[in-house]
């Protein structure tokens, strides 16, 4: 779990945080260029109105970060300062969005961020694998409920695809078939590591083992002896806290999601005039954050800004669609790199380099 300051630096260069911008920029370039709409833009009138929602947009973002670092404090037991917890969740962001979504989204790293600020191995294991934990319950508890309230005609019908695409949905049938699927391995997963965390570890890691003992998974063993080892440490340090530390960290989880998803209910409503079914448009969300777990490219890149135009451009003047969604990006995804980018090098100097 150990890693050298100077590898993380080598890591998380300038040309891994040139990628995402240049995939996610180009997806969006290529999606104006096919939907631009002249009279569309034509239309936009910028007003008091607008002004009010992209502020509240960007309120959001603060939202969801303040949340975030609450949760790290509390999940510390305050032994982190809400400095440190602005350095945590930032950097952590920042190793999200350079890497791939399918990929975990920086698991190792927070924790090297984790220890790199004072809190010792076994907390830093047991706060992530926690952290992790709790965002997949958000998603476990938030898509059946959507599912049911919204229903499958409102969620998967009318989504802008391609019929002459390679692959063709019908209806959103195919995509609804992929959700599900998607859904119940992080359900599987999800359960496994409560399991885990809650009752017994070490049967669960006797379990990984055996089944990356399969010989078209034996590359995957050692990956999944770790995993099994830090669901010990994790279970070991999670037992016998109070109700209050599982209360106030769910709920920073579902505070930090909602304001996530309500950022680009916003951005939406900045530019719509007319009614807006808000609640269809926070349950495409959902669906959407369950699929791009799936992505394979840097912090969903290209991938994200696609979704967003599929599933979210019915609620959209038509032509503004791709506009939008670079749009989001640039206030909810983009700074993340560019802070980072500027935070790192800093913080591991201040924090492993001065004491060499």
């Amino acid at each position: 779990m150990e890693q050298n300051p100077g590898n993380v630096l080598k890591t998380f260069n300038t040309r891994r945080i040139v990628w995402p911008v240049l995939i996610g920029v180009l997806a969006a370039a290529l999606l104006l260029f096919k939907n631009f709409d002249s009279h569309s833009f034509s239309q936009i009138t910028w007003t008091t109105y607008s002004t009010f929602w992209i502020l509240l947009a960007f309120a959001m973002v603060g939202v969801r970060d303040l949340a975030y670092m609450y949760r790290i404090r509390v999940l510390s037991e305050s032994k982190l300062d809400w400095r440190s917890c602005f350095n945590v969740v930032f950097l952590w962001e920042f190793a999200s969005a350079l890497l791939p979504p399918v990929l975990g989204g920086g698991f190792a790293f927070a924790i090297f961020i984790l220890n790199g600020e004072k809190v010792k191995m076994g907390k830093s294991i047991s706060i992530v694998m926690f952290t992790s934990f709790q965002d997949g319950l958000f998603f476990a508890i938030m898509a059946p409920l959507v599912f049911f309230l919204a229903g499958k005609t409102a969620l998967f019908s009318g989504i802008d695809l391609d019929p002459n695409q390679i692959i063709k949905f019908v209806h959103g049938r195919e995509l609804y078939i992929v959700f599900w699927i998607i859904y119940f391995v992080i359900l599987f997963y999800k359960l496994l590591v409560a399991y885990a965390l809650f009752v017994n570890a070490r049967s669960v890691k006797w379990l990984l083992l055996k089944i990356f003992s399969l010989p078209f998974l034996k590359r995957w063993i050692n990956t999944a002896r770790e995993t099994g080892n830090e669901m010990i440490i994790a279970s070991r340090e999670l037992q016998h806290q109070p109700v209050s530390y599982w209360l106030k960290s769910l709920t920073a989880t579902f505070v930090s999601w909602t304001a996530r998803f309500v950022l680009i209910n916003c951005i939406i409503m900045a530019f719509h005039t007319g009614a807006i079914d808000h609640f269809l448009l926070y349950s495409r969300q959902v669906v959407m954050g369950i699929l791009n777990i799936g992505s394979p490219t840097p912090g969903g890149s290209g991938v994200a800004e696609a979704a967003f135009v599929k599933f979210l451009g019915q609620f959209i003047p038509y032509g503004l669609s791709p506009a939008l969604a670079l749009l989001w990006r640039l206030i909810s995804y983009y700074p993340y790199l560019f802070i980072g980018a500027i935070l790192l090098p800093r913080w591991v100097k201040k924090t492993y380099l001065n004491k060499v």
